[in-house]
């Protein structure tokens, strides 16, 4: 493998490698990201839970919810972590793209976001959404909310609270 990263599904195994990185990617202020106040009220999808390996070894990982913005059912990726001793490697954009090209591939959701750097994300198929316009519950810097999806103009028109995930 030459330390290039590989993406395979979490396990049960990972929970500990994962809080740890968590932990040392985010430290305690973590629990108090609006993003984390998603993840409380709405379930991560274990089945869109991904780690990064550098030649065995665990680097990365990245979680997706399931959430619905206006009425259309989509993902919130996140948290996103690469372990400090293999950043710059590849593997936090190997796990976005791939963690987004699956919930896509599903057809049950038209769309990805994230709050995140537009330097990193962008270049690897995100857009700015419009400012304000997803209501997250609590407060997040608007220039940051970035969306994916087959259709870029979901981007400019995805509006409203985020909710549950809509079954059927």
């Amino acid at each position: 493998m030459n330390g290039v990263p590989v993406v395979r599904p979490a396990n049960a195994g990972d929970d500990a490698f994962i809080e740890e990185l968590q932990a040392i990617a985010f430290g305690p202020g973590r629990f108090a990201r609006t993003a984390f106040r998603v993840r409380e009220r709405f379930p991560i999808d274990p089945s869109l839970s991904l780690v990064a390996e550098v030649d065995g070894v665990p680097c990365g990982s990245v979680w997706m919810t399931p959430i619905s913005v206006g009425g259309i059912n989509g993902y919130l990726l996140g948290p996103l972590a690469t372990h400090p001793n293999f950043r710059k490697r590849g593997a936090g954009k190997l796990l976005a793209r791939e963690v987004t090209r699956l919930a896509l591939e599903r057809g049950e959701g038209k769309f990805v976001l994230l709050v995140g750097d537009r330097d990193y994300y962008c270049p690897l198929g995100w857009e700015p959404t419009t400012p304000g316009a997803v209501q997250f519950p609590g407060p997040v810097d608007p220039a940051r909310v970035l969306l994916a999806a087959a259709d870029p103009s979901l981007a400019a028109a995805l509006a409203g609270p985020i909710a549950a995930f809509k079954q059927g």
